[in-house]
């Protein structure tokens, strides 16, 4: 070819409409922007790396590599191994939901089987209904799959189960996604009363529930509530999904999904052309680990941990964030809710808190409507209680 057929050359297609459509994760942004070690950053939604049970996962891979290598190095199926999958319905039927192996697909991360979901479940241009303000991911992937994505309108225990009937109603959407307990991005948690009046608009009204728990064991006061899926008004309709990240170690990106039979197997067929399966090594050493540790201790000291890091912020939030914000106290979990006067707004004052050696996520990605500009979501597990007054000293000089 010569160099004028060359310049003459035409482009390559475009990418598809979705890819301009939907943006990029505003925590990702400011995580790359922020990591350099002296900064405070309140802003990610990583566990405490200095509380993973390091030795305790490494024993166990060690155990299946040196026991069954040719099996943890090898392909497996799409659904998952069956020593985990038993383990993991054993753990699920004794918090209160009666699960077998076979209701459960493994997937690569809970994010996984939310892409799954998606994949499986949306037409461009469905409707989805989401929470006010919504776990960020969860819109990014819904608006890939093309959906028209509406919030439901709540309150600080979420969602009102009137004001979802009344949009069902209106919009006939296909699903609504929930993170009910400890909830992503304000720590809030649905009281069962809420959770069964949900079970019941959708039983009612014909829709599919998506209950995603990656923080419910992380519970540090206050009784636990039922997962939606074990009302019998939504049994048949509701996917709970699960994960590791939050209590054992997110680099294994292990989760799972428990669904009806029929929609389960479109899931399977769906991760079958994403990823084959997820990787075998981590699988058997995640069931490794449960047969040989008690994750339940583990949970419950760092849940501990965690406690006092909440109680920490808490304590320093008075002095940090200017006179007339308002912020909750969440049960558990990892992250805290902060709302401030209205003239402020957090978006365009990050960049100067930034300067400040601490950060935090402004509030606005985290709607799928009109923002509220002056809210914040802070995490308060992954520094010490010493380091978390530290930074919410460097927070409250870079506001004023």
């Amino acid at each position: 070819m010569t160099s004028a057929d060359s310049r003459t050359s035409s482009p390559p297609p475009p990418f598809a409409a979705r890819v301009a459509a939907t943006g990029g994760s505003a925590v990702r942004d400011i995580l790359a922007v922020t990591a350099r070690p002296e900064v405070v950053n309140f802003a990610g939604g990583l566990p405490a790396p200095g509380l993973f049970d390091a030795d305790g996962v490494a024993a166990a891979f060690h155990a299946v590599l040196a026991e069954v290598p040719q099996r943890a190095l090898q392909y497996a199926t799409t659904e998952g191994e069956p020593a985990l999958r038993a383990a993991l319905a054993d753990r699920t039927t004794a918090r209160g939901l009666p699960t077998g192996p076979d209701d459960l697909l493994v997937t690569t991360g809970s994010q996984q089987a939310l892409s799954l979901l998606a994949t499986v479940l949306l037409e461009p241009g469905d409707t989805v209904l989401v929470e006010d303000p919504c776990y960020l991911a969860a819109l990014q992937v819904f608006g890939f799959a093309g959906a028209r994505i509406l919030a439901v309108p709540g309150d600080a225990d979420g969602i009102d189960p009137d004001a979802l009937e009344e949009l069902v109603a209106r919009e006939r959407p296909k699903l609504l996604y929930t993170v009910p307990t400890f909830q992503n991005p304000t720590g809030r948690t649905l009281p069962a009363g809420r959770r069964a009046a949900i079970a019941r608009v959708a039983a009612r009204r014909g829709l599919w529930i998506v209950e995603d728990d990656p923080y419910g064991e992380l519970r540090f006061e206050g009784g636990r509530a039922p997962w939606i899926a074990s009302f019998d008004d939504a049994h048949d309709r509701t996917v709970l999904l699960g994960s590791f990240s939050k209590v054992m170690a997110p680099g294994l990106r292990l989760g799972w999904l428990r669904a009806p039979a029929a929609l389960r197997r479109a899931c399977t067929v769906a991760k079958q052309a994403t990823d084959l399966h997820t990787p075998t090594v981590n699988q058997l050493a995640a069931a490794r680990y449960l047969a040989d540790r008690d994750l339940d201790a583990h949970v419950s000291r760092v849940a501990a941990a965690y406690r006092e890091r909440r109680d920490a912020m808490l304590a320093g939030l008075p002095e940090a964030l200017p006179e007339g914000s308002v912020w909750n106290r969440p049960e558990g979990g990892m992250f805290l809710w902060a709302r401030l006067p209205e003239a402020y707004d957090t978006t365009a004052l990050l960049p100067r808190v930034v300067r400040q050696d601490v950060a935090y996520v402004p509030g606005a990605p985290f709607y799928a409507g009109a923002p509220e500009t002056s809210t914040m979501r802070l995490c308060f597990v992954t520094h010490t209680p010493e380091e978390i007054e530290e930074g919410l000293r460097r927070l409250g000089k870079g506001l004023r």
